[in-house]
């Protein structure tokens, strides 16, 4: 591992309150649901269509995150 993202896990988890093997492992599982979310949502779109502009502006709105396609353009 890199020596400055070795201090950046050390220093998050130190925040966090937990070990560093309990961080990564965390991470580890938040990175595979990400990916699992991913390839459900693309066989949504490809059996339903894409998601609409609006959907995906609601979505955002839902999460708390930026909207306009910031799916798509990744």
């Amino acid at each position: 591992m890199d020596p400055e993202l070795g201090s950046a896990v050390r220093d998050a988890a130190a925040r966090s309150g937990i070990s560093v093997s309990r961080w990564l492992s965390q991470a580890a599982s938040d990175q595979l649901r990400n990916e699992l979310l991913g390839a459900a949502l693309d066989v949504w779109e490809a059996e339903q269509g894409p998601f609409t502009d609006e959907e995906l502006d609601a979505a955002a709105r839902v999460l708390g995150v930026s909207g306009s396609n910031s799916r798509r353009e990744s």
